[in-house]
């Protein structure tokens, strides 16, 4: 089973992953944690990362997929955290940037920034569709490549 732990997609993967026709049978749920105390609260992200990296960094989706599983029974999880604009973004940080994390239960957790380009919605689209699960193995794309 999959749960999905989500921030700057707002339920987005979530979404896409019910979309598909058998999803029953692999997607156990999704979490949306987008503020600083929701990460905390539902997935145990550690204020200290918050503080030193901010919540659009590698520790963060780290800790995030990994709460997520601790507070799941699902067996994989997946978690995504970024600035999908129009606002927010930084020099070192700009709109678009996104980090995923695939963990399956046992394993380490697997990291990967992306750089999407476009708009809210295009943000929200291309990061919906880089963490959606579609192998018919109940695989993420990434995890396999």
């Amino acid at each position: 089973m999959l749960v999905t732990a989500e921030s700057c997609t707002g339920g987005w993967i979530a979404k896409a992953a019910t979309g598909i026709s058998d999803a029953s049978e692999w997607f156990d749920y999704g979490m949306v944690a987008y503020s600083y105390e929701a990460k905390q609260a539902l997935l145990g992200v550690r204020p200290e990362t918050l503080e030193k990296h901010g919540a659009v960094s590698r520790e963060c989706v780290a800790e995030m997929v990994a709460g997520a599983l601790v507070h799941s029974g699902a067996s994989m999880a997946v978690a995504v955290t970024g600035i999908a604009g129009p606002g927010g973004g930084a020099p070192d940080k700009p709109v678009g940037t996104v980090w995923f994390g695939w963990k399956r239960r046992g394993d380490y957790a697997r990291t990967r920034l992306f750089q999407f380009d476009g708009d809210r919605d295009a943000v929200h689209l291309s990061s919906a569709h880089a963490g959606t699960c579609r192998h018919r193995r109940r695989v993420c794309l990434w995890v396999n490549a």
